[in-house]
C-alpha cells in the first residue's frame, strides 16, 4: 500500500504502544517516519522492524520537554525534507491520586509532558505543514472527555489537549490542514500495565483494546479524501471488565 508514499511523518511516543503501532502502519503505507521518544534503543528496534518490512524510518531520541532539542529537530527535518505531512502526538504521562493527596509536582510534570510538549512541538512544525495535504493527530484519552475520581490531574491535562486540538483546527482548516483527536479507552500498552499496578489490579491485556486496533482507526481516518475531515474519535472496549470471565481482581 502506498497511500502516504514519501510523506514525511513525525510520531512521538513511537517506542511502544499506540505510537509504535501507528508508526508501523504509516511506514507500511509508504510514509517516511520519524520515530520520536526518549529511549533511543527502543526506537532503533522499531526502526529495524519497519525497515525489515520494506519501510523507511528514522529513530530520533529526544526529550520533548527540551525546547532547544525540538528546535534542532525542526531545523534538521526542514533542511533534509523541507516539509512535514503528518504530525502524530502519542507521547504522554500518567499519575493518579485523590485531590487531597495529589502532589503538585506531579501535576506540573503532567502539564509539561501532556500539554506543553505537544503544544511546543506543534508550534515548531506548523510552518512546515503542507497546505491541503497535511494532518495533525492528537492521541488523547477518554479521560479527556470524562474525569473520574482520582484522575483529576491527568484528566485536566487531557481536557487541555482537546482544547489545543480544537483551537488548532479552527486556525488551520482554512489552509486545508486537518486535525484529529482520538480518545481511546483502556488499551494494552506498557503505560496501561503500570496503571493496573497502581490500581492494585491484575493486568489482562487480552481483554483491552489493542494498539493495532487504535492505529487502524487512525490510519483509516487519515486516508479519507481531503474534502472530508474526522475531528474526534471516541474508542472504547466492548468487554465489561467487571463481568467478563477475565475480570480484573485485586492483587494479593
Amino acid at each position: 500500500m502506498t497511500t502516504f508514499l514519501d510523506q514525511i511523518a513525525i510520531v512521538t511516543g513511537a517506542s511502544s504502544g499506540i505510537g509504535r503501532a501507528i508508526a508501523q502502519s504509516l511506514a507500511a503505507e509508504g510514509a517516511i517516519v520519524w520515530l520520536l521518544g526518549r529511549r533511543l534503543d527502543a526506537l532503533e528496534t522499531v526502526a529495524r522492524e519497519i525497515r525489515a518490512a520494506g519501510g523507511k524510518a528514522f529513530p530520533y531520541g529526544i526529550d520533548l520537554l527540551d525546547d532547544a532539542a525540538i528546535a534542532r529537530l525542526r531545523s534538521m527535518i526542514e533542511e533534509q525534507f523541507g516539509h512535514v505531512n503528518l504530525l502524530i502526538h502519542c507521547a504522554g504521562a500518567f499519575t493518579m491520586a485523590p485531590m487531597k493527596k495529589a502532589a503538585i509536582a506531579e501535576l506540573d510534570d503532567l502539564y509539561r509532558t501532556n500539554v506543553r510538549a505537544p503544544y511546543v512541538l506543534t508550534q515548531a512544525f506548523l510552518p512546515l505543514l503542507v497546505p491541503y495535504s497535511s494532518q495533525v493527530v492528537f492521541i488523547n484519552s477518554t479521560a479527556g472527555l470524562t474525569a473520574q475520581a482520582g484522575t483529576g490531574q491527568y484528566a485536566a491535562t487531557k481536557f487541555a489537549l482537546k482544547a489545543i486540538a480544537d483551537s488548532l483546527r479552527a486556525e488551520v482548516n482554512s489552509e486545508g490542514i486537518r486535525v484529529l483527536s482520538v480518545f481511546p479507552g483502556r488499551t494494552a500498552t506498557p503505560m496501561q500495565e503500570t496503571i493496573f499496578a497502581m490500581e492494585g489490579r491484575t493486568y489482562h491485556p487480552e481483554i483491552l483494546l489493542q494498539p493495532e486496533e487504535v492505529a487502524d482507526v487512525v490510519i483509516n481516518s487519515l486516508k479519507l479524501p481531503t474534502r472530508a475531515e474526522v475531528t474526534d474519535i471516541n474508542i472504547r472496549g466492548t468487554i465489561n471488565m467487571s463481568a467478563n470471565r477475565f475480570a480484573v481482581s485485586k492483587s494479593a
